[in-house]
């Protein structure tokens, strides 16, 4: 069984922090690839960030200074920590994780990201 549970979600206005929080149940966590996707109203899901098994991270150039993609290997968690956070990072997050084994695509239900300019 697989499951992603975001947390860590809210309001903030521009210039200040937010971290975002994704608890994974699957087997073998730690050589699992995990990534933030975010999807504001209107406009299509778009990769944030990916930290691989080894702690490679990948950023988005629109948020790449900016945020910083983590993992916790022992709590089974992947952060998000933003700061910075402008109005345009307004959206939907979602943690996303293809499985290591089967390659089946798993994704949270999404925590949601406001920041007033």
């Amino acid at each position: 069984q697989v499951d992603l549970v975001e947390s860590g979600g809210g309001m903030r206005q521009a210039g200040q922090s937010l971290r975002l929080s994704c608890v994974v149940q699957i087997t073998d966590f730690n050589i699992t690839d995990v990534s933030w996707y975010r999807q504001a109203p209107g406009k299509q899901r778009e990769l944030v960030a990916r930290i691989t098994a080894d702690g490679t991270t990948v950023y988005t150039d629109s948020v790449r200074g900016r945020f910083t993609i983590s993992r916790d290997n022992r709590r089974d968690t992947v952060y998000l920590q933003m700061n910075s956070l402008k109005s345009e990072d307004t959206a939907d997050y979602y943690c996303f994780l293809k499985h290591p084994q089967f390659h089946w695509d798993y994704w949270g239900l999404g925590t949601q990201v406001t920041v007033s300019s």
